[in-house]
């Protein structure tokens, strides 16, 4: 009985079925909406006390991070679409997956991105992570389905697929995170 009741624990059932990866622009938009509202309640019941606390795993194999690191890194990324657009959009050379990182070194990115946010408050930080969000929104309406989903925009991925790897995708892992850490309070 023991044994069920821990396997429960972790390994909790799941009430909803997972999202499909979305394969349109309004598959894309509708993914981005509804895992951050599914992750922005879980984050309203992040503790005051505990938001700069090393409670999570780190995004670095044996490291730890505070709920307002978590944060910081979905700034980050957000972000990071948005400069690739704009940089496209100027008509400067790609930098992916970021100046200066190298995507074998994305715990190097994680690490920048909890650094440049080390100073900012939690209401900060949610701020940034919802305006982040809906710049990601703006982006995407600017694009037809055909841009976003119709032919290869990196490497093999398509825009959308950019888009969405570095939004819901990683909304979706944080929330993970969080809820689990969540049920050890």
């Amino acid at each position: 009985m023991r044994t069920q009741a821990r396997t429960r624990q972790l390994n909790p059932r799941r009430t909803e079925a997972p999202m499909a990866v979305p394969a349109t622009k309004d598959d894309l938009l509708a993914a981005i909406e509804k895992t951050f509202t599914q992750l922005d309640k879980d984050l309203d019941r992040v503790p005051a006390d505990a938001t700069r606390e090393p409670v999570l795993e780190g995004h670095v194999k044996g490291t730890a991070m505070s709920p307002a690191d978590l944060v910081a890194y979905l700034i980050g990324w957000n972000q990071q679409v948005l400069t690739w657009h704009r940089r496209r959009a100027e008509g400067l050379p790609d930098e992916f997956p970021a100046h200066g990182i190298k995507w074998n070194e994305l715990g190097v990115l994680a690490q920048r991105y909890y650094a440049e946010h080390a100073s900012d408050s939690w209401d900060s930080l949610r701020a940034q992570l919802l305006d982040a969000k809906n710049q990601s929104i703006t982006l995407i309406q600017s694009y037809s389905n055909e841009e976003l989903y119709g032919e290869p925009w990196y490497g093999k991925w398509t825009m959308g697929r950019m888009i969405s790897f570095n939004t819901s995708s990683p909304y979706t892992n944080a929330r993970g995170r969080i809820r689990a850490w969540l049920r050890t309070l």
